[in-house]
C-alpha cells in the first residue's frame, strides 16, 4: 500500500512551444499579471510549497501570498499566513545572501546529510529535513510521507523540470496547472516542465483534463494524473 502523502499539484507557466525558461535559464517572467495571480491563488491553497534549488537560484525569491482575500481565507481556515516554503537540493548549494532568506516566511531545507552540513547551526532555515536514498540523493517519497504525518495535506510544486520528472517517476504528482503563454522560446537545451530521461509513449503517464480557461492571450490548463 502506498504511503500517505500530501495532495501534490505542479504549477508552471510555459511558452507556446513548451519551455519554462529560455536556453540561458533566465528567470521566467513572461507570464502576465493574471498568471501571477493564478500562481498566488494556488500557493495560498497549499500548506507548503516545494521549490528545486535551481529554480530558487534563478529567481532569488519565492512568491508569497499578498492578496487580502487570500490572506483572509487562510486566517479563516486557521492556517499560518504563509505556507511553508521548502527548498529541495541534494548538494545544499545555495547562496545565503539571496533575498529569499529575508522574505517573511518559514523556510525548510529538504536535503541529504552532505547537503545539510553547511546549514546546520545557522538561522536561515527554520527546519532541516534529511531524507536520503542509498545512492546519496534526496528521498522525496520519504520526505512527502513525513510531511503528511505533520498535517501538511496540500503541496504545491513550483519546479523545476528535473524535480517534476523525478516526482512523476515516483508517482508523487496528483495534478498539473499549466499556463500556456503566447511566445516561442525554442532552444534544444531550454528546460521544459518535465525533464529527466523521459517516457516512452506507451508507458507515459496519462492525464485527465479537468478545466480549460483563457484570460486574454493565456490559456490555463488543469489536469489530473490518471491512476492505474
Amino acid at each position: 500500500m502506498a504511503q500517505p502523502r500530501p495532495h501534490t499539484t505542479v504549477v508552471l507557466a510555459m511558452s507556446a512551444d513548451g519551455k519554462i525558461t529560455d536556453f540561458r535559464r533566465s528567470p521566467a517572467r513572461f507570464g502576465s499579471g493574471a498568471d501571477k495571480a493564478h500562481l498566488e491563488k494556488q500557493i495560498a491553497a497549499s500548506d507548503a510549497v516545494l521549490i528545486a534549488a535551481g529554480t530558487l537560484r534563478a529567481y532569488g525569491t519565492t512568491l508569497t501570498v499578498s492578496h487580502p482575500a487570500l490572506l483572509e481565507n487562510r486566517v479563516k481556515d486557521r492556517k499560518p499566513v504563509q505556507p511553508v516554503h521548502i527548498v529541495i537540493t541534494h548538494s545544499g548549494n545555495l547562496n545565503p545572501e539571496i533575498k529569499f532568506f529575508q522574505q517573511p516566511i518559514k523556510r525548510w531545507l529538504l536535503t541529504t546529510t552532505a547537503g545539510a552540513s553547511f546549514w546546520q547551526g545557522r538561522s536561515e532555515f527554520d527546519k532541516i529535513l534529511v531524507f536520503e536514498t542509498q545512492t546519496g540523493k534526496t528521498d522525496t517519497a520519504a520526505a512527502l510521507s513525513y510531511l503528511a504525518s505533520i498535517d501538511i495535506t496540500r503541496l504545491a510544486v513550483l519546479g523545476g523540470g528535473q524535480l517534476v520528472a523525478s516526482m512523476i517517476s515516483l508517482d508523487l504528482i496528483d495534478e498539473f496547472w499549466l499556463t500556456i503563454c503566447p511566445l516561442i522560446l525554442g532552444g534544444a537545451t531550454a528546460p521544459t516542465p518535465v525533464e529527466g530521461q523521459g517516457f516512452l509513449s506507451q508507458l507515459a503517464p496519462r492525464l485527465n483534463l479537468l478545466e480549460v480557461s483563457t484570460v486574454e492571450q493565456e490559456v490555463f490548463l488543469h489536469y489530473q494524473v490518471q491512476r492505474h
